[in-house]
């Protein structure tokens, strides 16, 4: 599930939804081939020495998301005359002391001997895990070209087409967990374009590269026992687990954490097989939806026309109302009909006050925690509706704003740091923090403070 970014706080995203990302995205990996690996070391004894330099052992947590992906920290510059130790490269050697370390953790976290062995003891360094984990465009894409791909024409025909195809096993997990057949297939064809597409690295190789490099340690060690758990139920074998090379697996992406709590076995084959059982797949993706907070025959949200003069600044999932108290202030269905009935909405302008804008309510946040990207949930979302034979937005994107870059957005953060608009570190990442400085920004210079911002933005600040 883009996912760091898979599920956010659910699985991760990483293919067209995912790790878009993330994903991250989000999010977190997915369509990328994993390279052969080279034969396995044995473990040695799993007893003695090694145990003694073994990492604590992490709780396990019933969902568990990776960090936002972030640049790695620079490290603290050495006292004067002191020399920063050098950090040892990170090779398929250090990677096999790092395995040694760990298993015992493993093993006084319950994980039984043979397990271990089945799994770190065939364990592999994957470089490529942390090239794609380092990984960071330098232009970001807008909203309306995000939703482009993923509500692609032939995205929509296959979900219409696998909604038919799969209609029993869909309409059975609506009818047990009370999430609509097709947002399920919508989240299945951002996850892995209908399985087409959920990744092929081993999820111990990946979790394990991630858990040894050390930037996302403690998450990728939690997800790790959470791995070797499935493996020791007995359910799936360890060669089984594929997926994204961020770990998540299967159709629609779960990391091994959310597997263990929401994955459910729907054909009563014993087995909770979200890689070949279609039943499975779906009931686990409904369940885990319900636990997140779905609401049952409510939508998700309603494109909006917003009144003039409307206030952008409180066009943020923070600010919520009931639909009611919305309709009073002016806000209104594009189409015929009044507001449905949402408990504390809330009013979201994607690509700020030229585009179009939505009323969303509490499954919309449940599809956050599948992917906490506005953008990727509201696509799910699209996608859904265009699937039950609906249409997308209404009203039109203001496509010819120029995005801004990874640079220029750190460019925008500085500025609005010097200025006293405190959005904290420069990261090039248009988070809350940045939004909210770049509303405060467009107050200072008259302009709608909606917080979207544009490369016309930063060439009004001085120097520019």
């Amino acid at each position: 599930m883009h996912r760091s970014q898979t599920l956010l706080p659910p699985p991760l995203r990483l293919a067209a939804g995912c790790l878009a990302l993330a994903g991250l995205n989000a999010m977190l990996g997915c369509a990328a081939s994993a390279p052969a690996a080279p034969p396995a070391v044995p473990l040695p004894a799993l007893q003695g020495p090694a145990a003694a330099a073994a990492l604590p052992a992490p709780a396990l947590l019933p969902v568990a998301a990776p960090p936002a992906r972030t640049e790695a920290a620079a490290p603290a510059p050495a006292s004067a005359g002191v020399r920063a130790p050098a950090r040892a490269p990170l090779d398929a050697a250090g990677f096999r002391a790092w395995v040694e370390a760990f298993a015992p953790t493993a093993q006084g976290a319950g994980i039984g001997a043979a397990t271990v062995h089945a799994t770190l003891g065939q364990a592999q360094f994957l470089p490529q895990v942390l090239q794609l984990d380092r990984a960071q465009p330098e232009f970001t894409r807008p909203p309306w070209a995000y939703l482009d791909s993923a509500l692609s024409r032939e995205r929509v025909a296959e979900g219409r087409s696998q909604r038919r195809a799969n209609a029993r096993a869909l309409d059975a997990a609506a009818a047990r967990y009370g999430v609509p057949a097709s947002i399920v297939t919508a989240i299945w064809g951002m996850e892995s374009d209908y399985g087409r597409n959920f990744g092929n690295f081993r999820t111990i190789d990946a979790l394990a590269t991630l858990a040894y490099e050390g930037r996302r340690r403690e998450w990728a060690s939690r997800e790790l026992l959470a791995a070797m758990r499935i493996v020791e139920s007995g359910e799936i074998a360890a060669d089984a687990l594929i997926g994204s090379w961020a770990g998540a697996m299967g159709h629609t992406q779960f990391l091994p954490s959310v597997f263990l709590a929401h994955a459910v076995d729907a054909d009563g084959d014993g087995r909770r097989d979200i890689w070949r059982s279609i039943p499975d797949v779906v009931a686990s993706t409904a369940n885990f939806l319900a636990h997140s907070g779905w609401t049952p025959g409510e939508p998700w949200g309603v494109e909006v026309r917003l009144p003039e003069g409307f206030d952008y600044a409180r066009a943020e999932l923070s600010v919520r109302q009931d639909s009611s108290a919305w309709a009073a202030e002016g806000v209104r269905p594009t189409g015929a009909g009044t507001l449905p009935a949402l408990a504390g909405a809330s009013v979201l302008a994607p690509a700020g006050a030229r585009g179009p804008a939505v009323l969303v309510g509490s499954n919309f946040r449940a599809l956050l925690r599948y992917n906490n990207s506005n953008s990727y949930a509201l696509a799910v979302g699209l996608l859904a509706r265009q699937i039950d034979g609906g249409t997308g937005l209404q009203a039109p994107w203001p496509r010819d704003l120029k995005p801004l870059s990874r640079t220029e957005v750190r460019q925008l953060q500085e500025e609005l740091n010097a200025r006293g608009l405190d959005v904290g570190e420069a990261d090039g990442v248009l988070g809350p923090a940045t939004r909210a400085g770049v509303r405060r920004l467009q107050q200072s210079l008259r302009l709608p403070a909606d917080g979207f911002a544009t490369r016309e933005l930063l060439l009004k600040l001085p120097g520019r």
